[in-house]
């Protein structure tokens, strides 16, 4: 049985240069039902059918479900860098108390 030509060696034990889709592109499935979600929504009302999505209690959790899609896989820090997380404590005092 012949090999899938993209399983094909180079010789040098890798993939051939440039084949297939760059990395974080869509296929072209992926691509056509996103056109397909982004004009249904469109014709729905865009922002405000997802506004009534959000707010009703039987169409919460997947409207939920779709907003977890959009977000990002990894989170970074300014210029890419690590996130920096920084703490404030504060303490509320009785004026009439004075501070203990």
């Amino acid at each position: 049985m012949a090999e899938k030509q993209s399983k094909l060696s180079t010789g040098r034990g890798g993939k051939r240069a440039g084949a297939g889709r760059p990395p974080g592109s869509l296929d072209k499935g992926n691509a056509l039902i996103r056109d397909m979600l982004a004009k249904a929504l469109d014709e729905l009302g865009g922002h405000e059918y997802l506004v009534g999505c959000g707010r009703d209690p039987r169409t919460k959790a997947a409207f939920l479900g779709l907003v977890g899609k959009l977000l990002p896989m990894q989170v970074t820090g300014e210029d890419g860098g690590p996130i920096k997380f920084s703490r404030v404590e504060r303490t509320i005092v009785d004026p009439a108390k004075g501070a203990e």
